[in-house]
């Protein structure tokens, strides 16, 4: 049961801090002002108005019962008690009362005064109506073959310090719950900047010092992150530094090891010797590569579909087929995307002899599909291959001319992107390469 009730509150609550911060200010404000309105109206309002109403209702059933009394003047009691009670009274003889007009349920005042007259007068010989004159009540009681016609101040009726109240208390909330706005984007943005630091610099983008700001825990998470993210640009370039020095002195080894190879009579050997330098040259190089992948290059808008085609055009290859939307623009490092869509394409050539290429998007995502009708690859292996230097077969006569990265390099930078690249099921029975990227 609790757990059904905190789900349903799960799906209706919004998933922003700001607006969750905004509820809790905001919530309690109007539920107080809810309560203090209810009990304002209740207690004083209501009660002040039904009394006020009660008089006024007394004050017309004495002028009534003094009319009726034949020894009395009846002017000179009409002229007082228009005088005196503030009562427009006009008598009019020879006409009928109009019938009822349509119950206005939802107006407190004419609820009152229909409950007031009808504990005085029978509901068919009174008619009343607070909406004919802005600041008068016209009442009617029936007198013999016409009837008397008081036209009564609303405020005789009503009481004014009831929108003074509203105003008052309606107002200030409403200058509350502004100046909480005002406040809680001040508290959130810090948030929201600290959040968009740690995506550009997970995407690899080049961050600016980075400077925290906020309440004291936010900037306490801003400084553990700007630590954070100084810690992996150190390691990072010493990976390079180091990888680079380690580059410089195996090739020159492996420089000696060609000449030398010159000087050897032995030409089946030195094949041999070769081939495994060559090997070595080529795992080098293209192991540089993979770690020099998220290499820092500024994002910048271009044509993707453009580039798929250019890419596509280098080939020129009739195998390969494609369906493109036109003028797709993606923000990103053009020159990674590049560097992928040409690994995914020679590995699909590789092994296959027709590959279809498309790309599609749907609400704010992209996706690139390339489809091959190759062999194909088990299941099992879809996660494996994109570790580095992992190979499926390791006897397979193509194994020298490569040595595992393509597929590596390739999740490398669509995930840096912020994306995803997946394997699956080709509709050409060989292998499908599913990227997906984030516009």
């Amino acid at each position: 049961m609790f757990s059904g009730l905190s789900n349903f509150f799960k799906k209706i609550l919004p998933k922003k801090l700001f607006y969750r911060a905004l509820l809790i200010v905001a919530v309690p404000v109007i539920t107080l002002q809810l309560i203090v309105t209810i009990v304002f109206f209740d207690s004083l309002w209501i009660k002040t108005n039904k009394g006020m109403t009660r008089s006024l209702v007394n004050e017309i059933s004495a002028f009534v019962e003094a009319y009726q009394n034949k020894e009395g003047d009846k002017q000179e009691i009409t002229n007082l008690f228009s005088l005196f009670l503030d009562l427009n009274i006009e008598l009019k003889q020879n006409e009928k009362l109009k019938e009822q007009i349509k119950e206005r349920w939802f107006s407190p005042i004419d609820r009152t005064l229909r409950r007031e007259l009808k504990s005085q007068f029978s509901p068919k010989i009174f008619w009343f109506n607070t909406t004919n004159y802005k600041e008068l009540v016209d009442l009617r009681i029936k007198y013999q073959d016409g009837y008397f016609r008081f036209l009564v101040p609303k405020d005789r009726v009503t009481s004014s310090s009831a929108r003074i109240f509203a105003l008052w208390i309606t107002v200030p909330a409403i200058i509350m719950v502004v100046i909480s706005l005002i406040f809680l984007k001040n508290q959130t943005r810090p948030i929201t900047n600290l959040a968009r630091a740690a995506e550009r610099f997970g995407k690899g983008e080049e961050i600016e010092e980075f400077k925290p700001s906020g309440a004291l825990e936010i900037r306490q998470a801003g400084h553990e992150f700007d630590k954070m993210r100084k810690r992996i640009e150190r390691h990072l370039n010493q990976r390079t530094e180091m990888l680079s020095g380690i580059s410089h002195d195996l090739r020159t080894p492996l420089t000696r090891m060609k000449l030398q190879l010159a000087f050897i009579e032995d030409k089946k050997a030195v094949n041999k010797l070769t081939e495994d330098i060559d090997e070595m040259e080529k795992m080098l190089n293209e192991y540089l590569q993979f770690t020099s992948s998220s290499y820092v290059e500024k994002d910048g808008m271009f044509d993707l579909s453009q580039l798929i085609s250019e890419v596509i055009e280098k080939y020129n290859n009739k195998n390969i087929s494609y369906n493109l939307i036109p003028r797709i623009y993606f923000n990103g490092r053009k020159n990674l995307i590049n560097r992928c869509l040409n690994n995914l394409i020679e590995n699909a050539l590789k092994y296959a002899n027709k590959v279809e290429i498309s790309l599609n998007k749907k609400n704010t995502n992209l996706f690139i599909i390339i489809d091959d009708d190759g062999p194909g690859i088990s299941k099992n292996e879809y996660e494996n291959v994109f570790k580095p230097f992992y190979k499926i077969d390791k006897g397979r006569a193509d194994s020298k001319s490569s040595v595992g990265l393509g597929l590596s390099i390739s999740s490398d930078i669509i995930k840096s992107h912020g994306g995803n690249i997946m394997l699956e099921k080709s509709k050409m029975k060989g292998l499908r390469v599913k990227i997906f990227l984030p516009v």
